[in-house]
């Protein structure tokens, strides 16, 4: 990344907030701002669109809130979330290195979270999106959607739909109704938001949602798989059958 110009996407549903980040924003130097967006579809199309290093993202909009739009986000772009009075969301960022600014923005503030995303692209880190998503949720609260991009496009897919999750390399597949997503998510990280009274990962590849399951048979000797209501048949691993009898 040109260390002169940072390519930044200016994301809030309020036109007057979104109009006074990019006034601030126009008094530094080496900042081209290469859009607004006014709710997260919107970020998401025009984050893989315009490929910005920097996104300012407000924390509460509707349809998809800031949180739902970083796990959507290529995890080398910066973000500095913009924020009213969200407490948890603070202790999220504070807990893990993200930078963000309450509103009213103060300039000085400003001018410190960008050159602190200047460094952080310097660096080349990601932002550790399953702990910035897992500290932002009450505790207790499991995922209630997925979402899942593919190209500017956002699925959403509540987990009451979801029969089965499979580990493939760095990505999982979301299997819903006959149909694959592809999320780029590290399965174990899914696993840890998901309702364990409901989600249970019966192998290291496999994660079911237990209202699909039909029977447990046996496979071969000492082992076993899981047949679920459409007939399909996933690997039991001896914990996960294990963990399928404490819940069954």
């Amino acid at each position: 990344m040109p260390a002169e110009t940072l390519r930044v996407l200016v994301v809030d549903d309020e036109e007057l907030a979104r109009r006074g980040l990019r006034r601030d924003l126009a008094e530094f130097g080496g900042i081209e701002v290469v859009g607004e967006c006014a709710d997260g579809f919107e970020a998401v199309k025009a984050a893989a669109e315009e490929k910005p290093d920097l996104v300012f993202l407000d924390i509460r909009m509707p349809r998809l809130d800031g949180f739902e739009v970083l796990s959507l986000l290529d995890p080398g772009i910066a973000v500095v979330f913009v924020t009213a009075h969200d407490d948890r969301a603070v202790q999220a960022f504070d807990a893990n290195a993200v930078d963000y600014v309450m509103k009213p923005v103060d300039p000085e503030r400003l001018a410190r979270a960008v050159e602190r995303a200047r460094d952080r692209l310097r660096r080349r880190e990601p932002l550790p999106l399953a702990a910035i998503g897992a500290a932002a949720r009450a505790p207790g609260e499991p995922l209630s959607r997925l979402l899942v991009r593919d190209g500017a496009r956002v699925h959403v897919i509540p987990v009451d739909d979801v029969d089965s999750v499979e580990a493939q390399d760095d990505y999982i597949a979301v299997h819903v109704a006959g149909k694959t997503h592809l999320k780029q998510q590290a399965i174990g990280d899914l696993e840890a938001a998901l309702d364990p009274r409901r989600f249970v990962r019966i192998h290291r590849s496999w994660i079911l949602n237990l209202d699909r399951l039909d029977r447990i048979e046996l496979y071969a000797k000492d082992s076993r798989v899981a047949i679920l209501k459409d007939g399909r048949r996933l690997p039991l691993s001896r914990a996960g059958h294990q963990r399928l009898r404490e819940l069954l």
